[in-house]
This record gives structure tokens, sequence and C-alpha cells, in this order.
């Protein structure tokens, strides 16, 4: 006796859906857009200029020629894509414009000038700024705070930059300290590229997640603790023992900071990095693709 036929279930009625007219229009807007882009020409900085401008900053001292050459195009295509606004009166020239692009496209030299999309603007103010913001402490009572900040970065929005903090690198000996502000808020950038600054940055494949944020965390809490023993000893030697923390104190304020100064100290001051924090470096050197010890070992 044979098997009866199996009845196969009837096929489901599907309904294509048609996307609109003005998803199409939003598409090929975009597109066109992507086009004009791409088939413009980015003025490129001129080498002269470019060279003047950025001659005294350390870590342009370390890189070769190649890169030398590819950090100008990248920043002649950032600056393509960026406005850079002057505030209070200042007028931005083009030696200020490449002095920005230079230090900013040197954390995505290897990555592409790409991880700083999804905003526009670059606001300089001739010096130092105070924005006044309201806060509220834990008794609930709200207070007016006043404080002068060289930079500032926005979740999805500008950075903030006293022009006065952003020329100091450009003295070598303003810069022993590894201090420079425009490598801070574009580090903030790119920890923002996970949707907040918290100091975990996305990583790129075959990074670990785990490992980058045991390194990091054990680093933080014990920069946490050399500051504080610092800052003690600070009150009688008169700031001596603060002056000679490996990175800038200000490190010890979040994790999200700490990421951004021991970025600030990765490019200008790579050995103290390598010194204090081996482990911080090595996860550096995956993220920004670049070894600064290196680099200088070859080229300076």
């Amino acid at each position: 006796m044979s098997n009866p036929t199996p009845q196969l279930p009837e096929r489901p009625t599907i309904t294509p859906v048609v996307p609109s007219v003005s998803f199409w229009e939003s598409v090929r807007s975009a597109w066109r857009k992507t086009r004009s882009r791409l088939a413009t020409p980015i003025p490129l900085i001129d080498p002269t200029a470019w060279q003047h401008a950025t001659q005294n900053y350390l870590f342009m001292k370390a890189l070769g020629a190649e890169e030398n050459r590819r950090l100008r195009l990248i920043a002649s295509n950032f600056l393509a894509r960026k406005k850079i606004i002057g505030a209070s009166g200042l007028v931005v020239d083009e030696a200020m414009r490449i002095q920005i692009a230079a230090q900013a496209c040197i954390l995505v030299l290897e990555l592409g000038v790409e991880h700083f999309d999804g905003w526009n603007d670059i606001i300089i103010y001739p010096s130092q700024f105070v924005p006044e913001r309201e806060i509220v402490d834990e008794a609930g009572v709200v207070h007016t705070t006043r404080e002068a900040l060289a930079g500032e970065a926005w979740l999805g929005g500008p950075v903030i930059l006293s022009y006065e903090d952003v020329a100091q690198p450009g003295n070598p000996q303003d810069a022993v300290a590894g201090h420079n502000v425009v490598i801070h808020e574009f580090a903030h950038k790119l920890d923002m590229r996970n949707g907040g600054a918290n100091g975990f940055p996305p990583l790129h494949k075959g990074m670990s997640s785990a490992i980058w944020k045991q390194t990091f965390m054990a680093a933080y809490l014990d920069f946490c603790q050399r500051t504080d023993r610092a800052d003690a000893f600070a009150r009688r030697d008169g700031g001596a023992a603060l002056d000679a923390l490996p990175i800038d104190p200000y490190a010890s304020e979040n994790p999200a900071e700490f990421f951004a100064v021991v970025s600030e100290a990765f490019f200008e001051i790579p050995e103290n990095v390598y010194e204090t924090y081996p482990a911080v470096y090595a996860q550096l050197a995956l993220f920004y693709r670049q070894d600064p010890l290196k680099r200088r070992a070859i080229f300076a």
C-alpha cells in the first residue's frame, strides 16, 4: 500500500512593500551629493604653506616624507569637509586652518578622515572661552559655573577650540608636558563614535573589547592613585609633584578624559606612555595603527 501524497500548506500571500516616492527622492538626493563631492577635486594644501604651518609640532618632526605627504592629503580632505569658524572677532587664516587640520588628522592618518564624519563645524576663539552653565548638586541646589576652557567637543556637534592653545604646541618648549588641545578634543570625537564619550571608542576588527577595558581601567585607577598622592605632596612642595606626573593630571577626571589625555601623550611624548603604561601604549598602537616610538627611531 503506497503512502498518500502529503498536502502542502498554502503559500501565504505576500504584499510587496513599495518604497514611497519621497524615499527614492531622498536616495537620489544623497547619491547626487556624494557623486558631486567625488567629482569635485579637493584643493590640496600648498606644500610650502604646509611646511611653514606645521614645522614646529613635535609629532610632525618624527614623520617620514611619505607619511608627511599622506597627512597633507588627508588634512586637505578634512578642510574640504569641515567648516572652521572664528568667534569673538577672530579671523581664521589659512595657516590656522592648516594647523588645526594637521593636528586633528594625525589621529586618523591610518584610519581615514571618514572617522570624523557626522558633524561639520569647528569654532575657534582667540583664547580660552568661559561658557556659563548651571549644575545641580546632590542637595538639589542649582549653581552657575564659569570655567575657562581650552577646548570642548560636543556629541554630534562642533569642536570648540582656543586658538591660543591650538598654537601653543608649535613651541617645542610648551609641548614637553604633552599638551595638545586639538588631539585631545578630536580623540573625544573618536570616542563619541560609540554614542558617547566614555573612554571606550569603537574598536577595529581583531581588537578585544575586554582587553581594552581591562587595560585602560587598570591604568586609569592607577593614575588616579598617583594623582592623589601627587596632589597631597603638592600642598607641601608647591606643585612640583604634579609636574612630575608622566601625563597631564586632568586624565584622572574620568575614563573619557584619561583616553583623550593619553592620546595626546601617545603622539607628543610617547616614551612617557610606553614607560608608565606599556599595555595602554600597545592598545593605542593597535587603535591608531601607528607606533610613534618606532617612527621616531626610524626618522628622528
